[in-house]
C-alpha cells in the first residue's frame, strides 16, 4: 500500500512538472534574460604602434593581450561581451582601404573564455587606426536588446581617417537615443590623443582614463565591464517640440533628448490636485563652447503664466550644468477626488550655450530631464505657518516664559538690593 502511495505521488510530481515546463517554456525564460543582458563592445586599437616597448618592458600589444586575459577570466556571466579590432589586418599603404580596416574578433553574445582567448591570442601589430568607423561598427555589434550598452574603447593613438571625425561619430550615435556609452583609455600620455579620446568619451556620458602600466589597464577595464553589468535606470528618448501645445506629455521618469543651440525646448506634464510636480535638467557640453552658458527650467500654465523657475549660470570649462524646479498643486475646499481634474503643467528647457569657434552646431546638446510626479505636502493642520509644524506653539510658550522669568528675575534683583542698601 505504502510503495502504490509513493508512486502514485512520484508520477504526479512528474505530470507537475511536465507541466509547469509546458506553462513556461524554458526558451521563453532564457530569451526573456537574453533581451535584457548587458552587452560590451571591447574596441582594441592594433595598429602598427602597437609594437612600442614603452608598457613594464613590454609592447603595448602585449600588455593588452595579458590585460583582456585577465578581463575575460573576470567578465560577469550575465554580461554578454564582444571584441572588435581596427588596424589589424591590412598592412599596406592604401588610405581607403586602411580606413576599413575594422572586424569583429569575437561577436558580442555569451562568452566562451577559452575562444575569446585564442581569438586574442592572435592578433599582431599591423596598420591604420580607423576610430570611426571602428566605433560605427561597434554600435552595430550592440544593437538590440534592452539591457545596457557599453564600447570600451583602447588606443594609442590618434585617428588617422579623417575626415570622419571620431567625435562626430560618438556625437550621432549618442544622439540616436540607444542608451549606448563609450569609454576610452588611452596608453600614450599624449595631449591630442587625450583631447579626442575624451571628446569621444564626454558625448555619450563615458568616461576617458590614461593608462601607463599593464595592471592598471586590466584593473580599469574591469571595472568598466562590472560597470555594465550594474542594474541601471535607461533613460527614455523622447522629442520635444517648439511650443507647450504640441509638446509631448510625460509621466514620471527619465528622458533624454538633444537641443540645439538658440533652440527651446517644450514638454507637458499632467499634475493632480495633492500632487507636487518635481523636474530637473542636466545639459551636457560635449564639445567645445563659450566660456558663458546657463540653462533654464520654466514651469508654465498651459495658457502661459510662469508657475516657478529653476535657472543656473556660469563661466569657465565645463562639462554639465543642471537646475530643477518644484511646483505642489493644492486641492481646492470645493473639491473633492471625483471632481478634482489634473492641470497640465508646461515644462520649457532653455540653455544659453554656444558653439566655439569652428565647432559644428549640430547635433544639438544632450540633456537629460528628470520628472517626477509625487504626492504633495499634507494641507492638514499637521503644517502650521511659518514653516514650523506642530512645534511652533511650544515655540512660543517657550519665548514667553522667557520673558515672564527675566521680569520676575529683574524684580528680585531690585528687591534684594533695596534690602541691602536699607540694612
Amino acid at each position: 500500500m505504502i510503495r502504490t502511495q509513493r508512486l502514485t505521488a512520484g508520477v504526479c510530481a512528474l505530470l507537475a512538472a511536465l507541466t509547469a515546463g509546458i506553462a513556461f517554456p524554458a526558451g521563453a525564460v532564457a530569451d526573456e534574460t537574453t533581451a535584457t543582458a548587458p552587452k560590451v563592445d571591447l574596441v582594441i586599437d592594433v595598429s602598427g604602434s602597437m609594437r612600442a616597448n614603452d608598457m613594464d618592458g613590454q609592447s603595448r600589444m602585449a600588455a593588452a593581450k595579458q590585460a583582456f586575459n585577465e578581463v575575460l577570466d573576470a567578465t560577469p556571466e550575465e554580461v554578454q561581451l564582444g571584441i572588435r579590432t581596427l588596424g589589424a589586418n591590412y598592412p599596406g599603404d592604401d588610405r581607403k582601404t586602411g580606413c576599413k580596416d575594422t572586424a569583429q574578433l569575437y561577436p558580442v553574445g555569451p562568452l566562451d573564455r577559452t575562444e575569446a582567448k585564442t581569438a586574442v591570442a592572435t592578433l599582431t601589430p599591423t596598420g591604420w587606426t580607423p576610430i570611426g568607423p571602428a566605433l560605427l561598427k561597434a554600435a552595430e555589434d550592440l544593437d538590440g536588446g534592452e539591457g545596457s550598452k557599453r564600447i570600451v574603447l583602447i588606443s594609442d593613438g590618434e585617428d588617422t581617417c579623417a575626415p570622419l571625425d571620431p567625435c562626430e561619430v560618438a556625437r550621432e550615435i549618442a544622439a540616436k537615443g540607444i542608451g549606448l556609452t563609450i569609454d576610452t583609455l588611452g596608453l600614450v600620455p599624449n595631449t591630442k590623443l587625450r583631447r579626442q579620446l575624451s571628446c569621444i568619451a564626454e558625448a555619450t556620458g563615458g568616461t576617458f582614463t590614461s593608462v601607463e602600466h599593464t595592471d592598471e589597464l586590466a584593473d580599469k577595464v574591469n571595472q568598466l565591464v562590472d560597470r555594465a553589468a550594474d542594474p541601471v535606470v535607461t533613460p527614455v528618448a523622447t522629442t520635444g517640440a517648439e511650443q507647450c501645445a504640441k509638446a509631448p506629455t510625460l509621466k514620471s521618469g527619465l528622458y533624454t533628448d538633444r537641443e540645439e543651440f538658440g533652440q527651446q525646448r517644450w514638454y507637458r506634464v499632467d499634475v493632480e490636485p495633492g500632487q507636487e510636480l518635481r523636474a530637473s535638467v542636466s545639459v551636457s557640453a560635449d564639445r567645445a563652447v563659450s566660456p558663458s552658458y546657463g540653462v533654464l527650467l520654466r514651469a508654465e500654465t498651459a495658457r502661459g503664466r510662469e508657475i516657478v523657475r529653476g535657472e543656473a549660470a556660469g563661466n569657465g570649462r565645463t562639462d554639465v550644468i543642471s537646475t530643477g524646479l518644484r511646483y505642489p498643486k493644492a486641492q481646492s475646499d470645493d473639491e473633492d477626488e471625483d471632481t478634482a481634474t489634473a492641470e497640465t503643467v508646461c515644462l520649457q528647457v532653455t540653455h544659453s550655450f554656444s558653439a566655439g569657434s569652428g565647432v559644428q552646431a549640430t547635433p544639438g546638446l544632450p540633456l537629460e530631464l528628470t520628472v517626477d510626479v509625487v504626492d504633495g505636502p499634507s494641507q492638514s493642520s499637521d503644517v502650521a505657518s511659518f514653516g514650523l509644524g506642530r512645534g511652533w506653539w511650544l515655540l512660543g510658550a517657550l519665548i514667553l516664559a522667557g520673558f515672564l522669568a527675566g521680569l520676575v528675575w529683574g524684580w528680585l534683583s531690585r528687591w534684594r538690593v533695596a534690602v541691602w542698601r536699607t540694612n
